[in-house]
């Protein structure tokens, strides 16, 4: 049981909305988990935001008759603000949130929050993407959750492999200088809080889960994806524009790299962004031939094009060019569309012209004359990423962010160094540790 009396090392925070039908079962059972695993001091925090059913009198019900439980009563709604209401005044070390219907297994609790004890890490998240995770859950739900996470990767330039799984940890110390900065109230306030701390140079622990679904969810799948969509296009303007100071954060708090890579020789960048550009253009012909059958060829060529227009743009930013880090991932993309709008026009054109001269050509024949066009707008491209896109990072090594770290002083001359003490002297305490 937690002790009242001593520092508080954990607040595992569950945010709750109209969930008087299971909100006592989950919340004993989180209660006798804690109790019988846990050797560090904890509490649990019930975070009611503006449920209105009996939520609210459960909640108080429990934090009377359960040692380590308290609830704390929000007048709006908003799963993230809740969670940044509760974290921001908690007194605990490590701030932790679990979704209230503990789709997670408990037993990946512990690995969650040890590293954040030890200082290892700075935050902590459940993944259900991991090889070695074991999820149940439907088909839709799948595909959604997967499709949102690689384009959350691709478009912001993250490396974390699951931003919505309801099972997070982060270091008190850390979420006073980050929470300030995420602005969403609602289910998007995980994957904000995750771009901004990785951006920032944190160290972000990942946990494999056993996860099985809720199916009495009451999450409304399509507007939280458009939601989250809204979301990613405000944080990425943001940090783009200046206005998220993610470079600030990391100069006071991010973890620097020992040895930034040496960018690629200009004949290793050729090798690279030609296996980069076959596989683009392989990709690119597969894309379209699957689309064009269900679309005008205008409107395949655009869409195929723009997909792996940001799959090429994100390869050829980290093995081509060597561009390591969150720092610059947006403008970089942002950029990339720009030389994707050039290879556009290149490759319509060549539609144009083809409908010019051969009106009733076969979808062969405007495949072969696309790919031909695609492979002149491919060098098209490496000129321009090299020269405008990526030149900074060209001539000079990259870095995460903010100024690189100050080189270790060199040790001072051998007859500099004191003597060592005299043997028949008792050492000191500091020599004996």
């Amino acid at each position: 049981m937690s002790d009242p009396t001593a520092p508080l090392d954990l607040d595992i925070v569950v945010p709750v909305y109209n969930e008087q039908a299971t909100l006592e079962r989950s919340i004993l059972a989180l209660h006798d988990f804690l109790r019988r695993s846990f050797r560090e001091t904890w509490r649990i925090t019930i975070a009611d935001n503006a449920s209105t059913d009996e939520t609210p009198y459960i909640a108080d019900h429990l934090a009377r008759h359960l040692d380590g439980v308290t609830a704390v009563h929000l007048a709006e709604k908003g799963r993230g603000r809740a969670l940044k209401a509760v974290w921001s005044a908690s007194p605990a070390r490590v701030l932790v949130y679990v979704d209230e219907d503990l789709s997670t297994d408990l037993s990946a609790l512990g690995p969650l929050v040890a590293p954040l004890l030890t200082g290892h890490s700075d935050l902590a998240i459940g993944t259900r993407l991991s090889a070695s995770s074991r999820v149940t859950r439907g088909g839709k739900r799948e595909f959604i959750s997967r499709s949102y996470n690689v384009i959350l990767r691709q478009t912001m330039g993250v490396s974390f492999s699951d931003a919505q799984c309801g099972f997070k940890a982060i270091r008190a110390d850390v979420a006073a200088r980050i929470l300030p900065l995420v602005e969403d109230t609602g289910w998007f306030f995980d994957t904000e809080l995750l771009i901004l701390a990785e951006r920032s140079g944190l160290r972000i622990h990942e946990v494999p889960v056993d996860w099985i679904d809720d199916p009495q969810s009451s999450v409304d799948i399509v507007a939280t994806a458009k939601a989250d969509l809204q979301g990613l296009y405000r944080v990425a303007t943001g940090i783009a524009s200046g206005r998220i100071p993610v470079g600030a954060v990391y100069d006071e708090i991010g973890r620097r790299p020992y040895d930034p890579p040496r960018p690629p020789t200009f004949f290793g960048q050729v090798v690279r962004f030609g296996a980069v550009g076959i596989l683009s253009t392989a990709a690119y012909a597969l894309v379209y031939l699957l689309l064009q059958q269900a679309m005008p060829a205008q409107v395949a060529n655009f869409l195929a094009l723009l997909v792996t227009t940001i799959a090429n743009t994100a390869a050829n930013r980290r093995f081509t060019f060597g561009v390591r880090g969150g720092a610059g991932a947006v403008k970089h993309q942002a950029q990339g569309l720009i030389v994707f709008g050039i290879a556009w026009v290149i490759t319509a054109g060549s539609l144009v012209g083809l409908h010019a001269v051969s009106p009733g050509a076969s979808p062969h024949v405007h495949l072969v004359v696309l790919t031909i066009a695609n492979l002149v707008a491919t060098v098209v491209r490496f000129v321009l990423l090299r020269l405008w896109v990526f030149r900074r990072q060209a001539r000079s090594a990259p870095r995460a962010g903010g100024s690189a770290a100050a080189p270790a002083p060199p040790l001072p001359p051998l007859a500099s160094v004191p003597s060592a003490p005299d043997h028949d002297h008792e050492p000191t305490k500091a020599s004996q540790r």
